[in-house]
């Protein structure tokens, strides 16, 4: 989600620390206004990177057991499937 937000944070701060002129705008560093700018597009995407991991297995859980029919004798697999509550 603030993936996008990072990268055009990244994108303008760029833009106005490299690419405008030191004295476009009178009375303003853009310079420095691109660098924090940036800091923000960094951070915005470390939190989106963080916060948007899943935490522990999710889905299902399964396992192999074999089992033999008393009444023939006939081995067979038997999977058994536990969802993950949540």
């Amino acid at each position: 989600m603030y993936i996008g937000l990072g990268i055009a944070l990244l994108v303008i701060g760029a833009i106005l620390s490299f690419a405008i002129g030191p004295d476009a705008v009178e009375g303003v560093n853009l310079e420095m206004i691109g660098y924090i700018f940036m800091a923000g597009g960094v951070l915005a995407i470390l939190l989106s990177l963080v916060l948007g991991r899943p935490r522990g297995p999710r889905g299902y859980t399964s396992r192999r057991v074999s089992r033999t029919d008393p009444r023939t004798g006939e081995a067979y697999d038997e999977v058994q499937v536990d969802p993950d509550r949540r």
